[in-house]
């Protein structure tokens, strides 16, 4: 509906206040009238019945009413396009990763839009303040009406211009179901399980694209760890301690499958790289048998292909584990000297870890107290707290 009505008015604004106004009529109405037969028909009519409303009493120029006209002759059925798309979530998804915007906008969009992001997930997603990326939307959606942007479905032949961002929109979505950056739990199956399913559907239908597969690899490989990620109570239980008996064996499997799929296509990214470094860990059979040498190799490669503070944090923990904590603590110091982690609570969560294990308590103490202040989410407060007890005796 959204994108229908983007399309036709030019204006996203416009086009989610009205989208917002259809769905306050159905409350209003269904329950006295009864829920019509085709509900996505009526919200749409609904939705584009109020544009034109709005349209006639802006219109004081032939530019609209020839909106009005345009509004009022569009009618229910799907559009003619020839993508190839059929799943109607990711048809959206590649009509919204339009390549006149940046593929942070674009991207940034499509959450806000078709995936139901707040501004401040998407916000702690890109690592900056809500305020600026509040900014970011807005100058996106501007950009769309002032240039007139056309927003379909793209024909096949113009996917792969998309395909990056349309990436970019599946991993940014499969993280915040997998690690949520607030709220109550760590995870958010729906949105994980979603991204999970879009990147089986974007796989089949670009079998040829290797970062499409080791996408869809790097979600199954983690996915497959989710059962063993949190106990009863809702508590973190971090990668060394969890129980591997309890993993999903039929999606790692499958996961390890589709990467090497992927692999034999001699065309390394960014996502076949992450989707090897959680092979690793997928197929260690104890904590103590992770090849942590290999990852701190392919933390080397990935930084090389996308320069990343995270991507730089994830590094220093590998060479901890693989070279010993006063190794990963140099590389760390360089992080937090340079800034671009403020207020990221695993860059003081992974010092503290790496102090503990040097024991040395007061220090480690510290470290913990400043992750506890920063941590999003109450599982996470709850585990940091945990460990900072454990720590101070």
């Amino acid at each position: 509906m959204v994108a229908t009505l983007i399309r036709a008015t030019g204006d996203w604004d416009v086009a989610e206040e009205c989208t917002q106004d259809a769905f306050a009529l159905a409350l209003e109405r269904w329950p006295r009238d009864g829920i019509p037969r085709n509900t996505g028909a009526w919200l749409t009519t609904a939705a584009r019945n109020r544009a034109i409303d709005r349209a006639r009493r802006a219109a004081t120029g032939a530019a609209k009413l020839q909106e009005v006209a345009v509004l009022s002759s569009r009618n229910d059925a799907p559009d003619d396009e020839d993508s190839g798309v059929a799943d109607d979530r990711l048809r959206l998804i590649f009509t919204c990763c339009h390549p006149a915007l940046s593929i942070e906008a674009q991207v940034a969009l499509t959450l806000r839009t078709l995936a139901g992001l707040t501004t401040a997930e998407i916000a702690r997603a890109f690592l900056v303040p809500e305020a600026t990326m509040a900014q970011r939307l807005v100058r996106a959606k501007r950009k769309i009406r002032n240039a007139g942007i056309p927003y379909r479905v793209p024909p096949g032949h113009m996917l792969p211009e998309r395909t990056g961002a349309v990436l970019g929109v599946l991993y940014l979505l499969f993280n915040e179901g997998y690690s949520a950056t607030a709220g109550t739990d760590l995870m958010r199956q729906n949105l994980s399980g979603e991204a999970v399913r879009l990147g089986r559907v974007l796989a089949r239908l670009m079998p040829d694209e290797p970062e499409a597969l080791g996408l869809l690899a790097l979600m199954l490989l983690h996915d497959g760890r989710r059962n063993s990620r949190v106990d009863a109570a809702g508590d973190l239980i971090p990668l060394e301690e969890q129980d591997r008996s309890r993993w999903d064996r039929a999606s790692i499997d499958e996961g390890l499958a589709v990467l090497a799929g992927a692999l034999r296509r001699a065309r390394p990214g960014p996502y076949q790289v992450q989707a090897a470094i959680a092979a690793c860990h997928a197929t260690a059979a104890r904590a103590d048998e992770t090849d942590w040498v290999e990852i701190a190799a392919l933390y080397d490669r990935l930084a090389v292909m996308v320069p990343s503070p995270v991507v730089e944090l994830n590094r220093a923990v590998a060479v901890a584990m693989a070279e010993g904590p006063r190794a990963g603590l140099v590389l760390l110091e360089s992080l937090e000297v340079s800034g671009a982690l403020a207020g990221y609570h695993l860059l003081p969560a992974t010092r503290a870890d790496l102090l503990r294990r040097l024991d040395r308590p007061v220090e480690a103490a510290e470290a913990y107290r400043q992750a506890l202040e920063q941590a999003p989410t109450a599982a996470e407060r709850r585990y940091l707290a945990r460990r900072l007890a454990e720590t101070t005796g």
